[in-house]
Formats: C-alpha cells, sequence, structure tokens
C-alpha cells in the first residue's frame, strides 16, 4: 500500500507529460525520425549519431537518411512512454497483491494494462503505417484515454468530496455527456493535427473571408485512407481540408456552449466549485490558443500549449464527472 499511491500519482503526472512530448514530437515532424520501432535504427539505446553508426543504419534501411536530431526527439519521446508502461504493470501488479489492504477492486488496473498496450501497438502503426490519420489520431485518444484513466484511479485514493445524493444524480448524464462532447472535439483537433489541416483556413472566425466554405465531408472523414490522399489515392482536395478544420471550429463552440453550461452550473456546488472554476479559466485559455494559433500560423509552442490544455480539460471533467458518480459513503 505504501507503494501504491506514489505510483498511481506518479502515473498520472508522467502521462501528462508523454501527451505534452508525444504532441511536440508530432509537431516538430519528428514522428518519424526512427523508421522502426521500439529501436531506432536497430538501436535500443541512443541514436545514430557517429559515422560508422550513421554509415550502418542508412545500409540497413536504404532510402532513409540519418538525422540524429530528430531521431532523439522521438526516442525520448519513447523512453518516456516506456518507462510508463512498466508503472502501469507495477500498478496492476500491487492492486492485486495488496487489494485487500488497498480495498479497491483491482480490474481497473488491469485494464488499463491491456489499454497501455493497445497504445503502444498504436505508437508501433504509427511508424509502420507512416502516420495514417485514423492511427495518429486514436494514438492520441488512447493517449488521453489512458491519462483519464489514471486519474480516475488516483481520484479513487484522493477521494474528493460529492455533491449531496439528489443534485448528484441529476448532474450525472450532463457531466457524462460534457466529457463525450470534449472527447469528441479532441479527436476532431486529433484528426486536424494528423492531416495537416491546421493552416488551411489563414484567417478567423471566417475560411478565407467565408463563414462557409467549400467543403468535402466525405473525403475529409474516410477514415481508411493514407495521409493526403483519398480512399482512392487521389491527393487529398483544399475542400476536404477546410471541412476537416471547419468542423474543428464548429465543434469548438459546440464545446465552449455547452461544456461551458457545465461548469457555470458546478460552480455554484461548492464540492464541484474549484474543479468548475479551473475548467471555466481553461476553455477560455483553449479557445484563446486555438484562435492565436490560426492568427501567429501555428509556432511550435502554442501548438503544444493546446494539446497540454486539451489534457487539462479532460483532467477537470474527469475530476467532477468521479464527484457526481461517486458513491454515497
Amino acid at each position: 500500500m505504501s507503494f501504491y499511491r506514489p505510483l498511481v500519482y506518479g502515473a498520472v503526472v508522467l502521462t501528462f507529460l508523454v501527451i505534452v512530448v508525444g504532441a511536440y514530437v508530432r509537431l516538430e515532424d519528428a514522428g518519424l525520425g526512427c523508421p522502426d520501432w521500439p529501436g531506432c535504427y536497430g538501436q535500443l539505446i541512443g541514436v545514430p549519431d557517429e559515422a560508422h553508426e550513421v554509415a550502418r543504419a542508412e545500409h540497413a534501411f536504404p532510402g532513409k537518411t540519418v538525422d540524429a536530431r530528430r531521431a532523439r526527439k522521438e526516442m525520448f519521446h519513447r523512453y518516456l512512454a516506456g518507462t510508463l508502461g512498466f508503472l502501469v504493470v507495477a500498478i496492476a501488479a500491487i492492486a492485486w497483491i495488496k487489494r485487500r489492504d488497498i480495498g479497491r477492486s483491482p480490474w481497473l488496473p488491469t485494464g488499463l494494462v491491456a489499454l497501455v498496450a493497445f497504445q503502444a501497438t498504436l505508437g508501433m502503426w504509427t511508424v509502420t503505417m507512416l502516420l495514417k490519420p485514423a492511427i495518429v489520431t486514436l494514438h492520441l485518444l488512447g493517449g488521453m484515454a489512458t491519462f483519464a484513466v489514471l486519474l480516475w484511479i488516483a481520484l479513487r485514493e484522493l477521494g474528493p468530496q460529492s455533491p449531496p445524493a439528489e443534485l448528484a444524480q441529476r448532474m450525472r448524464p450532463w457531466a457524462a455527456a460534457g466529457l463525450g462532447v470534449l472527447v469528441a472535439q479532441i479527436a476532431l483537433g486529433g484528426w486536424v493535427s494528423a492531416n495537416y489541416a491546421a493552416l488551411i483556413c489563414p484567417d478567423i472566425p471566417t475560411c478565407h473571408g467565408r463563414w462557409l466554405p467549400d467543403m468535402d465531408f466525405g473525403n475529409a472523414f474516410h477514415v481508411l485512407r493514407e495521409l493526403g490522399v483519398t480512399a482512392s489515392g487521389a491527393p487529398l482536395s483544399q475542400d476536404a481540408l477546410q471541412a476537416i478544420h471547419w468542423s474543428h471550429r464548429a465543434g469548438a463552440l459546440v464545446t465552449l456552449a455547452f461544456v461551458g453550461t457545465l461548469g457555470l452550473w458546478a460552480v455554484r456546488v461548492p464540492p464541484l466549485r474549484a474543479a468548475a472554476a479551473v475548467l471555466l479559466a481553461l476553455l477560455v485559455l483553449q479557445a484563446g490558443l486555438g484562435i492565436a494559433n490560426v492568427l501567429m500560423r501555428l509556432p511550435l509552442a502554442l501548438s503544444a500549449a493546446h494539446n497540454a490544455v486539451a489534457a487539462l480539460l479532460l483532467a477537470t471533467l474527469v475530476v467532477i464527472n468521479f464527484s457526481v458518480f461517486k458513491k454515497a459513503s
């Protein structure tokens, strides 16, 4: 029991770091810095940077040019994710061994092991399938899901207060719906990033001066396709990219309205006041970051912050959902 809580809390922090670093690696175009997995040009430790290592790597991977700078960024992310994987396995093992002392079911930590294993598989496919948009987006959602489940496990240890039973029951469907709306918006944001559609509309709130630009939703949201092309192999049109970008903007308005209303309700409930206040502040910050990313042409720091704030929004909604769904003791 003495090791369980620090491991859980540490894993929550590490997962957030993995999400932020993963976004940075993707935005720096370093996601394919290593053409193989789990090593980098066949090396599990470090990357090829000496002349003889570079020569060996380029011989083993014909047509690939070693870029040690990009490779180091990719491997740093993998090392963080690998450490998180070991932590999750340790948490699940302790949850079973000390289940009587802990007093909670070990099945949630066990399910988390399966989720992390699937997330590692998605990470491998991201490399081997050359950034296929569906895989990249699922990888983002898998990271967010890991963060949410770990936070839920941590909240079981912290035991935050709940609203009165009748009020909690009224709030449950709205809190769950708010979480669903945010997850959908995160998925749309991931789809924008995975398709490199963030700068297809250079102005805001319009897109090329139009409130409703020409859009091709069919090809935009066809998930079984390669990066930059339609399912038939033709280049993905600007209309399709505009549909992706516009959908994320529309989703942002829905998220602001629905989640913001939930936050204004929750901020009047004493046990939820702090989380709701953070939620409202993060919503405003996230909207500002989204606008700034368009106007400033996607600077790396702001783009990474946009991903980080999405994870923090998810965390606050998980806290609110945990509080309203928590069984009265």
